[in-house]
């Protein structure tokens, strides 16, 4: 990904320069005091301890910023905000009216770095130094009007930011509880199910081994049937335990869907999918050949592509066969999964389980990119009309 979520920290050098440069954006207002530095008309002396002035005040309020949300205590954050107003304070004494912008800095900083409880204090308090200062300051009146507004939107709007990232990283926990419940819950099902189909089995085969073992060597024909009975119930466990497993790996739409957009954005490719998994009434078969589709598709867009945009589309119609069910997946990438593949893997493989299921799969390149397209029967649907 090239940039930063909401609520997430930088993983990597390319996303801290990301956010650095976003965060970097809004110091362009600090022009005002440089340009004061550079043509001010100020001492050498005054000049230098200007430059070092500015540049600990952007130091000290970028590293406020960046450490928001890491667990400090309320008191240390309290701590940077009263050196930065200090700071501030300082510099508009002795420099002049156009370094009164330093507090909208302190405002800003105040609604990110501080919970709002305190920053609704704060914030106005920043803003009410700020005016104090400008009435005092020579020519710093007719900067009020200019800075005062910016520094109480700016601060409490930062408070709504903090809210929001707050939020989504509460949002991102409990998605992660709920995923981690739902696979407890299907490992339960699994060994419950797995249980209830192999537990009679087992204990009749168990039971029918130690009679054929008393069985010998006395009774030979009736220990054999005992074998014959050994075997004809582990085929039937055999069997059993696959339909489990089958039904247990076979993928429905609606997931597929869900971990094709996500797999998408994780790659950074922008991805148009469909909101629905089709229309009710679609057979089992037709719909886990469906889902297996896209899976295949997604994954050769995310990993041979290099596409930015994704287009997937399903549609259902109707033709002389009876009504279908027809997914498309288009990339604008310059990949082509067809190209030096390996016969009886990825799209080979994939006709073949459209095949079985009755359905049929067409790809290849179009123009700016690569189009799969693969439709099954979607069986009766009687209330569905002319199309969707």
């Amino acid at each position: 990904m090239s940039g930063v979520g909401i609520g997430q920290r930088p993983e990597n050098r390319r996303q801290r320069a990301v956010k650095v440069m976003w965060t970097a954006v809004w110091l362009a207002y600090l022009g005002a005091p440089v340009n004061d530095l550079l043509h001010g008309g100020h001492a050498v002396g005054v000049q230098v301890l200007g430059w070092t002035g500015l540049g600990c005040f952007v130091v000290w309020y970028m590293l406020l910023l960046f450490r928001t949300g890491r667990g400090e205590r309320t008191g240390l954050v309290l701590g940077s905000l009263a050196v930065l107003a200090a700071e501030s304070t300082l510099l508009a004494l002795t420099l002049g009216r156009a370094w009164l912008v330093l507090f909208v800095y302190v405002s800003i900083a105040s609604g990110a770095a501080l919970p709002p409880r305190l920053a609704r204090w704060t914030i106005p308090g920043a803003s009410a130094l700020l005016t104090a200062l400008a009435l005092v300051v020579p020519g710093g009146s007719s900067f009020i009007a200019g800075l005062l507004v910016p520094a109480l939107l700016g601060g409490f709007a930062m408070t709504g930011v903090r809210e929001l990232i707050r939020t989504t990283i509460a949002l991102r926990e409990a998605r992660a509880t709920v995923a981690r419940l739902a696979a407890n819950e299907e490992r339960l099902r699994l060994a419950r199910d797995l249980h209830d189909l192999l537990g009679h089995s087992l204990s009749l085969i168990t039971l029918k081994s130690e009679l054929a073992g008393r069985m010998l060597p006395a009774r030979p024909d009736e220990a054999a049937r005992q074998v014959a009975d050994i075997e004809k119930v582990s085929r039937q466990a055999l069997v059993d335990v696959r339909e489990a497993v089958t039904g247990y790996r076979r993928p429905r739409l609606a997931e597929e869907i869900a971990g094709a957009r996500a797999a998408l954005t994780a790659a950074g490719v922008s991805a148009e999918l469909p909101a629905e998994p089709g229309p009710p009434g679609v057979p089992e078969e037709s719909e886990a050949a469906l889902a297996w589709a896209l899976r295949e598709a997604v994954t050769n867009v995310v990993r041979h592509s290099g596409a930015r945009r994704c287009v997937v589309g399903l549609l259902h119609r109707r033709t002389l066969e009876g009504p279908v069910l027809e997914l498309s997946v288009e990339d604008d990438g310059s990949g082509d999964p067809t190209a030096g593949h390996t016969p009886g893997n990825g799209l080979d493989g994939l006709t073949e389980r459209l095949e079985k299921a009755g359905g049929a799969l067409e790809a290849g390149r179009v123009r700016g990119g690569f189009r799969l397209v693969a439709s099954v029967p979607a069986g009766p649907v009687a209330d569905i009309g002319s199309g969707a």
